[in-house]
């Protein structure tokens, strides 16, 4: 287990929700819309009340599936468990339309956001296809060519790798009328760079591809989210004391009756912290810090760079690995990317510069493939928390009528909304919305 991987997986899911209001709406084309939820942060850590959902499958056959990536790879011992990619599939028993779900930051295959939305696409009679995102642990250790995720052309190579040997072993049980796409958040985003790899690769000549919420930069989206530790009480040196408290709080909730569903949770969860402004966003910050000091320390072992632990030590399934959460929880994204993910790649860019670099990771950087291709629309919200001033307008700018964006929503609070799922499914059904 990477260093606390169970202390993230613990409070990853509820603290990824707990988004600070960043940026101001100036872009709505929905009117008359009716998510209950107005304010942004609220939308974000309730999602949408069972009311409000829609009726989907309480199960499908969505099973567990494992593949080897790089047989050749040889997986450090103290990664024992990762070696082979963990992934999700739910699939008809006619020919159907087939629909690859990306997962979004730090999530897995078969989290709760993916398996919500594969509900939604079997019950509209699609093949399912859930991978886990590749910032995500067992991603970055069984999947990724080099290790070192975020450089959005290589991520997108290697999702695309997953695809196509998933697709292959597969391919001679079911029937696929076509291949499609869909991500929300930095899955989103992914799509986007999968799509017009398949353009140049042409394997699966994808039909539709749909963005939900994703990021325009990721860098700014990252590095805004890891300024938040700034306001951690008595600074990043007290991060072991507040994630305690914070996780204590969570406990306590955890044995209280949950109610009706997962939202419900997450919103007694938000209650009981009792949290200020100040405090959500020290929460927010600590949230990030523990999936980026994974991803950073998992990165580190897989490339063996020495941003971390030193370079060329081995390590085991049975190493002390505190003296390396030490250091990695003082570590941000932007540290990450400064220090290591821009000099690792430099190599291979002798010429390109730090901003360069923060530009290509973004979608300003595919803006004229965006603009002309047709088969990728966009589900948005204009108060979303994770971009900066101004940037939801790329969306409507870029994407036109292919850019759905709704008054508020908060960042995939509405993902759950009935109105969404039934645009979700209907992007990818010729026949629009089934009731």
């Amino acid at each position: 287990m990477t260093i606390k991987q169970s202390t993230q997986a613990r409070i990853f899911s509820l603290c990824a929700a707990l988004f600070a209001s960043l940026t101001s709406a100036s872009v709505v084309t929905v009117e008359n819309y009716g998510y209950p939820i107005t304010d942004r942060f609220a939308a974000t850590v309730v999602g949408t009340p069972v009311e409000f959902q829609p009726q989907l499958p309480e199960s499908i056959p969505f099973k567990g599936k494992s593949i080897t990536i790089f047989p050749e790879r040889v997986t450090p011992d103290v990664f024992f468990y990762g070696s082979e990619l963990l992934y999700s599939v739910a699939l008809q028993d006619g020919s159907a339309p087939l629909i690859f779900i990306i997962a979004g930051t730090g999530s897995s295959h078969n989290g709760t956001t993916n398996k919500n939305m594969a509900k939604a696409f079997y019950q509209d009679g699609f093949h399912v296809i859930s991978i886990s995102s590749p910032t995500y642990n067992n991603f970055v250790i069984a999947a990724s060519k080099t290790g070192v995720v975020g450089h959005a052309e290589r991520d997108a190579e290697d999702i695309y790798r997953v695809f196509e040997m998933i697709w292959a072993e597969l391919k001679e049980d079911i029937q696929v009328k076509s291949f499609n796409v869909v991500g929300p958040s930095l899955g989103g985003f992914n799509a986007a760079y999968v799509s017009k790899l398949d353009e140049e690769r042409k394997v699966f000549n994808f039909e539709r591809v749909l963005l939900i919420n994703p990021p325009v930069s990721l860098y700014n989206s990252i590095s805004l989210l890891d300024r938040m530790t700034q306001d951690i009480p008595g600074g990043v040196d007290n991060f072991d004391r507040f994630a305690n408290k914070l996780l204590h709080a969570y406990a306590t909730t955890y044995k209280q009756p949950v109610g009706s569903g997962g939202d419900n949770f997450l919103y007694q969860v938000y209650k009981e912290l009792d949290l200020k402004d100040e405090q959500l966003a020290a929460l927010i910050g600590t949230s990030f810090r523990l999936a980026s000091s994974t991803l950073a320390f998992t990165a580190d072992v897989m490339a063996d760079y020495g941003y971390i632990k030193p370079k060329g030590l081995p390590l085991n399934r049975y190493s002390n690995l505190q003296i390396y959460n030490d250091v990695a929880v003082r570590l941000g994204f932007t540290d990450y990317y400064f220090q290591f993910f821009y000099p690792f790649y430099k190599a291979d860019y002798p010429g390109i510069t730090q901003d360069d670099f923060i530009a290509a990771i973004s979608l300003t950087s595919i803006e004229e493939y965006l603009r002309n291709t047709e088969k990728i629309t966009v589900m948005h919200n204009a108060d979303d928390v994770i971009l900066e001033p101004g940037e939801i307008n790329f969306f409507s700018e870029v994407f036109g009528d292919r850019a759905t964006i709704y008054p508020y929503g908060g960042h995939i609070g509405n993902i759950n909304y009935l109105d969404n799922v039934a645009l979700m499914v209907a992007t990818f059904n010729d026949e629009g919305t089934k009731q």
